[in-house]
């Protein structure tokens, strides 16, 4: 199985390079994981639906590359899980084989043709979160939730 976290956004601060690249390193070594970043839209004169547009297509191009991905959206009306919830739907997945790619849009969101486009839609949280945060999060969640899988206990279960 393999992950692939697509964010739209400049470069990262070293904190969150860092803090991705060592809960991805945790993984077992049957998944493999990465972070790739997109160019977000120069906002000159543009519409927000305009920029989401040209997002999209950069992150479309992106995905081409990482064939035969379930699409899975964060977006604030996304649906809420537990770890415990993720876990399972971790789990669903790798029976299923399927290969994950996870879209961060840009602070505007993801192109709504993008969002109808994905299987699933899940929100970190409800608080608003730094796009750099998210991607931690994100690292962090999976990280635990593949734990959960390989028998590691959890600590509210």
């Amino acid at each position: 199985m393999k992950f692939l976290l697509v964010a739209v956004g400049h470069r990262q601060p070293e904190w969150v390079e860092t803090a991705c690249r060592e809960y991805l390193k945790r993984l077992p070594r049957e998944i493999a994981a990465q972070v790739c970043e997109v160019k977000p839209e120069p906002r000159e004169g543009k519409m927000r639906e305009q920029l989401l547009q040209a997002e999209g297509i950069r992150l479309r191009q992106t995905l081409k590359s990482f064939s035969r991905a379930r699409l899975v959206v964060l977006d604030e009306k996304g649906e809420d899980l537990t770890t415990l919830q993720l876990s399972k739907r971790l789990q669903h997945w790798f029976l299923q084989g399927e290969n994950v790619a996870f879209l961060i849009g840009s602070a505007d969101g993801l192109d709504a043709e993008l969002k109808a486009e994905a299987e699933e839609s899940i929100r970190l949280s409800s608080l608003t979160l730094p796009h750099g945060l998210a991607r931690v999060l994100l690292c962090e969640q999976l990280y635990r939730a593949v734990s959960l899988l390989n028998g590691h206990p959890y600590h509210r279960e």
